[in-house]
């Protein structure tokens, strides 16, 4: 079972839950920011760390090997993005059980190679949304019966992931008839206010606005 970060609602019971996939080389820690950044005391984070460690950083992790990768790559059949996707999808078929907040008051989010993971394992998932913020896709999509609303987010100046990695998601998404709110913004590969702005607005939108 993977290892998280949970931060409770400031509010006695939590109305929802978000929860936050770090990128390649870092960690829940390094994600435990946006929580307060945020400002929603309503709501329960989960923070999980990745499951292998990263070749190069003593303290960070990775949900599966990017060193030799390009973000036109196929990764769907890597042995340790499979682990990283059983691990992760049985984890958060845990979380109701756990809080006692469901899959479909749950947000589920993450940032570079977490953006990734957010793509690869919630679109069969009950959840109330995603984000994906400076993420790519992994090959090909995984819909379940019904595809939860989608936030995208990512820099024109992206250096790491590029933008046509996104554009080539949402156009794949796009063929599904699911719900994008996507947005592009003159930033490198990061998460700026201007994102923080947007995930607010989705998140409200998608679980404070919405009945229980």
């Amino acid at each position: 079972m993977l290892n998280a970060i949970a931060i409770p609602a400031k509010s006695e019971t939590p109305k929802a839950s978000i929860v936050i996939l770090h990128g390649w080389g870092a960690n829940a820690q390094d994600v435990a920011f946006l929580c307060s950044l945020l400002e929603l005391p309503d709501l329960q984070f989960f923070l999980p760390d990745a499951p292998f460690p990263h070749p190069y950083s003593a303290e960070g992790k990775m949900w599966y090997d990017l060193s030799n990768a390009s973000f036109q790559t196929d990764f769907t059949q890597q042995s340790d993005l499979q682990t990283s996707r059983r691990e992760l999808t049985d984890w958060l078929n845990s979380l109701e059980q756990q809080t006692g907040v469901p899959l479909s008051r749950t947000i589920l989010g993450g940032f570079s190679q977490g953006g990734a993971m957010t793509l690869d394992v919630g679109l069969s998932l009950p959840l109330a949304g995603l984000m994906i913020l400076s993420g790519y896709q992994h090959g090909a999509l995984n819909p379940g019966a019904k595809i939860p609303p989608i936030l995208m987010v990512h820099g024109r100046q992206d250096q790491v992931v590029p933008l046509a990695a996104a554009r080539r998601a949402k156009s794949h998404l796009e063929q599904l008839e699911t719900s994008i709110d996507y947005h592009e913004f003159d930033m490198g590969h990061e998460i700026s206010p201007l994102v923080l702005n947007e995930v607010y607005r989705f998140v409200q939108k998608t679980l404070l606005l919405s009945s229980p």
